[in-house]
């Protein structure tokens, strides 16, 4: 494709199909897309008329495909010339000497019937030598007098008026990513924008991720985190993906604590106004069975809002003397009304394989997510977890788990970590490691905002792997 060039009311054509075209203008560029060469060509024409308007004058726009440059003038009032534009006429007399084919009438891609077409330029040498003192000059090379071309309104009828749909089809298909982070983004602050570097290839990464993270869903979804064993990290795995995909997706997340009887996900979470559980919504779970008589704001009354993530808790049954348990009826009870309200669910479940509402959560689960410490221990639990989902007739959703490996401790050990991808990857879809982090040690109330940057861009790699699978 040729090189830019403006004409003097800045605006350059470029004709990238025989019925798409990118219009520069102002610094802007304006995409149009229409479904034949006739409409792509009004469309040109009402964008260029709207300019003359405006300014109250002819506007002049560059056409330019593969193999021709061409000029089109609106007046006002709509009316419409076209000629060879001054930079074809250029190019024309550069070749002019070996060529003597005519300056295309139209471009290629522009096909339009024109009133009538110039005539072939002749060619002329550019230089001729000659003993005489005084050479004659070359002939000047004239570019034809512009042909009138009939317009609409020239015939009477109305000129095309810009449409919202005209406005919402102009815009950039693709915002260019601009550089936040490192040098190139103190470059491009401390420039005003002027200078503005292509973005670090960490932050190119991160951009990436978070697309992948805010993926479009069709539909509610439901992600189950599982290990058979205390201490594998499924309650702090529930909570920060959770608060990966509800700060990145502009919430609709819920963390549920799927325990049959007491787990800690409402310990670990934000402290809330309420006690209430799972216990308690089933209890009173006609309220938000029929959606048309309920809302997601009265389910504040039963969750723990989790303000600066921007997902919500729903913990499981802390009274100690209670004697009820949830089965699999109760989960299923609860999973069908929660989908109605949120359009992901990540579930905490508790360490027995055998219980029915652990089994019923796998199996309304989309997506499982299988979590383990780098340690032997937790690893062999996860690993017979596996075997024992396959035996159950699981093998499907183990093929499309992810395995997430956090490290238990500053030095990790490599070798094992190693091991453990090998074996995790050969069974599951894929594999994702998390890095120590002191502010996870204690036990107690996760604050999201005092997590390393290594930690939250750990739990985005893991988040973008998950929605990949949803």
């Amino acid at each position: 494709m040729s090189t830019p060039t403006n004409t003097q009311d800045g605006v350059t054509v470029f004709l990238t199909s025989a019925t798409q075209a990118d219009v520069h203008a102002d610094g802007t560029v304006t995409g149009i897309q229409a479904a034949d060469g006739g409409a792509l060509r009004d469309q040109v024409v009402a964008f260029v008329q709207d300019r003359a308007q405006r300014l109250g004058a002819a506007a002049t726009a560059s056409l330019i495909d593969d193999s021709s440059h061409w000029t089109l003038t609106v007046e006002p009032d709509g009316r419409v010339t076209e000629a060879p534009s001054a930079l074809a006429a250029e190019e024309f007399a550069e070749v002019a000497p070996t060529s003597t084919a005519p300056i295309p009438v139209v471009p290629p891609h522009f096909s339009i019937p024109v009133a009538s077409a110039p005539p072939p330029v002749s060619a002329a040498p550019a230089r001729v030598s000659s003993p005489t003192p005084a050479p004659a000059a070359a002939p000047a090379l004239v570019p034809p007098a512009p042909t009138p071309i009939s317009s609409p309104t020239a015939a009477g009828a109305k000129p095309h008026r810009p449409t919202v749909d005209d406005l919402l089809s102009s815009r950039p298909r693709v915002r260019p990513l601009r550089a936040t982070t490192g040098w190139q983004g103190r470059v491009r602050r401390l420039s005003g924008g002027l200078i503005s570097p292509k973005p670090s290839a960490a932050e190119q990464s991160k951009h990436e991720q978070t697309t992948r993270v805010q993926k479009r869903l069709d539909g509610p979804r439901t992600i189950v985190v599982l290990n058979p064993k205390g201490g594998a990290h499924k309650t702090t795995s529930t909570l920060l993906l959770a608060a990966t995909f509800g700060r990145l997706r502009g919430g609709s997340t819920l963390a549920w604590d799927n325990n049959e009887t007491r787990g800690t996900l409402g310990w670990r979470a934000q402290h809330s106004p309420h006690h209430r559980t799972a216990v308690d919504l089933l209890n009173d779970l006609e309220r938000f069975e029929n959606p048309s008589v309920a809302s997601l704001s009265q389910l504040d009354e039963y969750v723990r809002t989790q303000v600066d993530a921007r997902f919500d808790v729903l913990a499981s049954d802390e009274d100690a003397a209670a004697t009820s348990t949830i089965d699999d009826a109760a989960f299923d009870r609860l999973h069908r009304t929660l989908s109605r309200y949120y359009r992901l669910l990540v579930v905490d479940t508790g360490n027995n394989m055998r219980a029915s509402n652990w089994v019923a959560a796998v199996a309304a689960a989309d997506q499982l997510v299988i979590v383990s410490t780098v340690r032997e221990d937790t690893a062999a639990s996860a690993a017979w977890l596996l075997d024992g989902l396959a035996e159950k007739g699981f093998g499907d959703k183990v093929e499309r788990a992810v395995t997430i490996l956090t490290s238990p401790s500053e030095k990790p050990d490599r070798e094992l970590e190693q091991r453990l991808t090998d074996h995790f990857g050969a069974l599951t879809a894929a594999v994702t490691t998390i890095p120590y982090d002191d502010a996870l040690v204690d036990g107690g109330t996760i604050d999201f905002d005092a997590l390393s940057s290594e930690t939250n861009d750990a739990w985005l790699r893991a988040a973008a792997v998950v929605a990949d699978q949803l």
